[in-house]
């Protein structure tokens, strides 16, 4: 079984590693500074908009072990955020009235206090929950068959990952059987009114290159996914976001390994796109890792790139006022998210 850089000792599994890789060691390469693309923007520093997504990691517990994974996560990791982070978290959106939560992972199932936590999510009156499921998670275990159920009495917002709408792509990123189980689990969702026309009951998938590229046009993507999983598996989504690989963690190893690092960031430096900056998710996003560390985005807390501002680092020191006054931390790993038509949570952003 595939394990986590972690627990195979791999040496990027140090964040310093990473942190190395991306200043350009060892490599020959000479690329500028993200400062360097922002100063002539006007958008140095970068500055935060009014935040409108929470973003907490409940744990990087999952039951796949993904070839790109930017999380490292897979069933070797223990990392499960408490109930005391927890109840801290929905006091903060009760207070500060954040219209969106976003639950991701890892496996944010998997957390044994997954279902409570929605639950008084739901009782506080959150606008929109936001579920990031690798969707096997519903076909893994018995006690994961009635998470459609769930989802719906919750009017849960499910966006899952799928790499391709056929077995061969999805499987090499993801691990063998992955597809046919994703298939089952979307077929489920349809099935209690999960993405259908009309419907109230938001499914949107998430398209990942398989590989050192760019992804293609987004609504090229999401029309052919909807044409071919229609007609092979008579299954219907709304959303697709193609999202480009961020050169971090396993995938940054992936790019370390097949000697696709110089090239590939090459690429995303030859494709930043000014247009895109605006709308990067670190704008209207904190990111909270599961021992209440707050980040500007996922890809930083990951790199453990705290925001910058230490007097608010920690869900116990919230301070709304400070964070939206913050200045954003960056890195060359940011031009994942400004490359061709950008790149967030919620797929493309120009």
């Amino acid at each position: 079984m595939i394990k986590s850089l972690k627990a195979s000792g791999n040496k990027l599994a140090m964040i310093k590693n990473q942190l190395k890789v991306l200043a350009g060691e060892p490599f020959q390469t000479e690329l500028p500074t993200f400062v360097e693309k922002l100063k002539p923007l006007g958008q140095f520093p970068l500055k935060p908009n009014k935040l409108e997504i929470f973003q907490i990691n409940l744990g990087y517990m999952c039951n796949q072990v993904c070839k790109h994974c930017h999380v490292d996560a897979g069933p070797d990791r223990n990392e499960i955020m408490t109930k005391q982070h927890l109840e801290r978290c929905i006091e903060i959106l009760r207070v500060n009235k954040i219209p969106t939560v976003d639950l991701t992972g890892g496996a944010p199932e998997m957390n044994p206090l997954f279902r409570w936590f929605v639950e008084e999510l739901t009782k506080i009156g959150v606008e929109e929950i936001i579920v990031r499921s690798n969707l096997t998670i519903i076909r893994a275990n018995k006690k994961y068959y009635d998470l459609p159920e769930f989802f719906k009495k919750h009017n849960v917002h499910v966006v899952s990952s799928l790499p391709y709408y056929q077995a061969g792509k999805t499987d090499a990123q993801r691990g063998d059987g992955v597809f046919a189980k994703s298939i089952k689990a979307l077929q489920e969702l349809n099935a209690v009114g999960y993405g259908i026309e009309g419907s109230n009951l938001k499914l949107d998938l998430v398209y990942n290159p398989n590989g050192a590229y760019l992804p293609s046009d987004q609504a090229e993507l999401e029309a052919e996914f909807k044409k071919n999983l229609k007609k092979d598996f008579d299954i219907y989504f709304h959303n697709l976001f193609a999202i480009t690989n961020i050169p971090i963690s396993r995938f940054l190893d992936y790019l370390v390994a097949s000697d696709n690092y110089e090239e590939y960031m090459e690429k995303l430096v030859m494709a930043f796109n000014p247009a895109a900056v605006e709308g990067v998710m670190c704008k209207n996003t904190i990111s909270v890792d599961w021992d209440g560390y707050m980040y500007d985005c996922d890809f930083n807390q990951m790199l453990d790139m705290k925001v910058a501002d230490k007097s608010t680092q920690h869900i116990d020191d919230f301070d709304l006022e400070k964070l939206e006054a913050r200045t954003i931390s960056i890195n060359q790993h940011c031009y994942g998210c400004t490359a061709g038509a950008g790149s967030s949570c919620q797929g493309t952003v120009a």
